[in-house]
């Protein structure tokens, strides 16, 4: 169910309080949340995959992304949590697509080639067309 970004990148479609524990076993030490609170009736609360994280040693941080859009400090605070997590992040959202295009901001705000964060992308079954030129201009500045 996780898809790899990269080594230290993890992308999921939304996760439950029971599934940290397999994510642990897979040597994730910080779980990122992309998806708004109440989004959709069945979904989780965001609150409860926090403690079921913490319980098992692993750091949490929510950044919601809601289908408006991304933001400047979203990327800056995904960019934060990445630079800070010295194991491998999972963030996880309703389909795992605006975590890994937030991610893909992220990488490319701080200077990443586009075209390797893209063939990442696409290798897990992603596709960043809708940022590609937000990513190109990050790159471009950094």
């Amino acid at each position: 169910m996780f898809k790899t970004l990269s080594d230290t990148m993890l992308a999921s479609p939304q996760i439950t309080p029971d599934q940290v524990a397999e994510a642990a076993s897979q040597g994730v030490t910080l779980i990122v949340n992309n998806r708004p609170e109440g989004e959709s009736p069945d979904q989780p609360a965001g609150a409860a995959i926090e403690a079921a994280a913490r319980d098992a040693g692993i750091g949490y941080v929510a950044i919601p992304v809601t289908h408006a859009g991304f933001s400047l400090p979203q990327v800056e605070m995904m960019k934060e949590a990445l630079s800070g997590n010295d194991g491998k992040t999972l963030a996880f959202c309703r389909s795992g697509t605006r975590s890994t295009l937030l991610w893909a901001l992220a990488r490319t705000y701080e200077g990443e080639d586009p075209d390797a964060i893209e063939a990442a992308a696409a290798k897990a079954g992603y596709d960043v067309a809708p940022v590609r030129s937000i990513m190109d201009a990050f790159h471009a500045a950094a």
